[in-house]
């Protein structure tokens, strides 16, 4: 039974064998001089004015959400789209149906002010 294994058993073997080496030379043969402006935090080329643990407007995590929920919805019509030969009329008004919904509650997501900024 272990010599159906032998080949993944091998492949792990050898790719963290591989990793340790890479990660010794990197150790041994890399420069080591730490200076302070390498040492400091990265704020994208600003010094950092504020405390890291801030409060962020609800907007911001809404907005994601929301771009997440209708991004997700539209990639289920490209696998619709594939098999439409094979799935028909029925199919065609399910997918209307479901973009209807759609359409819908974008529409309501705009009526409340959900995509608004002040």
């Amino acid at each position: 039974m272990l010599a159906e294994y032998w080949p993944v058993l091998l492949f792990i073997g050898v790719a963290t064998g591989l990793g340790l080496v890479l990660l010794a030379v990197g150790l041994l043969a890399g420069p080591r001089r730490p200076e302070a402006e390498k040492l400091a935090p990265y704020e994208c080329g600003f010094e950092a004015f504020e405390d890291a643990r801030m409060r962020f407007d609800v907007r911001y995590y809404l907005l994601a959400i929301l771009f997440i929920i209708f991004d997700l919805e539209i990639a289920f019509l490209f696998p619709w789209a594939v098999v439409f030969q094979q799935i028909g009329v029925i199919a065609l008004v399910e997918m209307a149906l479901f973009l209807l919904l759609l359409v819908i509650g974008f529409a309501y997501v705009w009526k409340k002010g959900a995509l608004e900024w002040e």
